[in-house]
């Protein structure tokens, strides 16, 4: 894909197609990797944020998220049943309940993440030279970047809609 000579934003659209297509056929082959009866793309990613940040009320996970509560309260329910996910009462308001991963959950979460390593490893290893998987690297920390930044960008382009 070549965008010299394109304008900015003309640029931009065109490198965006091309990295969310690639980005969801590697994707598609990442979640490939996970066993049968997995739990999703969703679920692995409530117990990684589990991980990460401790337990947390479902209205903050379901923010973390971007899912709405009642979407997030059918996974936990399901990740509750198969004991990846525990759910405890606020000592003070009862009302509120914390959902924490499980040491199940942990080994799940390892488990599926080291199956997708492993062959993101052996495809980057097999497919990519020594310069091509150090710009590998860049892009994953660039990429990263990007998904920091939805919510001013979200702003943005909706200011430009209206």
């Amino acid at each position: 894909m070549r965008t010299i000579g394109l304008g900015r934003r003309q640029a931009s659209e065109e490198t965006s197609t091309a990295l969310r297509a690639a980005m969801a056929r590697v994707g598609r082959r990442l979640r490939a990797q996970e066993r049968p009866g997995g739990i999703g793309a969703t679920g692995l990613s409530i117990l990684g944020t589990l991980r990460r940040n401790g337990p947390m009320p479902i209205g903050k996970l379901a923010a973390n998220e971007r899912l709405q509560p009642q979407s997030l309260t059918r996974i936990v329910v399901d990740l509750e049943e198969r004991e990846l996910v525990s759910r405890t009462r606020d000592r003070t308001d009862r009302r509120r309940a914390y959902i924490a991963i499980t040491a199940t959950g942990e080994a799940r979460l390892r488990e599926s993440m080291r199956l997708r390593d492993e062959w993101f490893g052996r495809a980057i290893e097999s497919k990519l030279s020594d310069p091509e998987r150090d710009l590998l690297r860049i892009a994953a920390t660039l990429l990263d970047r990007l998904a920091d930044s939805d919510d001013e960008v979200s702003l943005a382009a909706s200011e430009r809609i209206s």
